[in-house]
């Protein structure tokens, strides 16, 4: 997850999802429901926790992405592999690339 200005950046399968980061951002981004747990939350959270708590409940916030990713991780927990790379597969070159 990268940080641009008051917005992270998360990576998904389908696509890039740029999420508020502010504690302000992210309760309003949450679910109605969600809000008053995570104000109690981030309220009680020591200063050397604060960004670990934000971003957690950062990666909660619905995104149009999210469809796709429950199908990806309900068909490889069916056991359907098509598709997916496993690194002892990779020669040197290709498991070292980002790209």
């Amino acid at each position: 997850m990268a940080h641009t200005g008051h917005h992270l950046a998360m990576y998904m399968t389908a696509g890039t999802v740029r999420l508020p980061a502010t504690i302000r951002g992210v309760r309003e981004a949450l679910p109605e429901e969600e809000r008053a747990a995570f104000t109690a939350e981030i309220e009680n959270a020591a200063a050397d926790e604060l960004r670990t708590v934000l971003v957690r409940w950062a990666m909660n916030i619905p995104t149009e992405h999210d469809d796709a990713e429950r199908a990806l991780v309900e068909r490889i927990r069916s056991g359907d592999l098509s598709g997916v790379t496993f690194a002892e597969d990779l020669d040197d070159d290709e498991y070292r690339s980002a790209g």
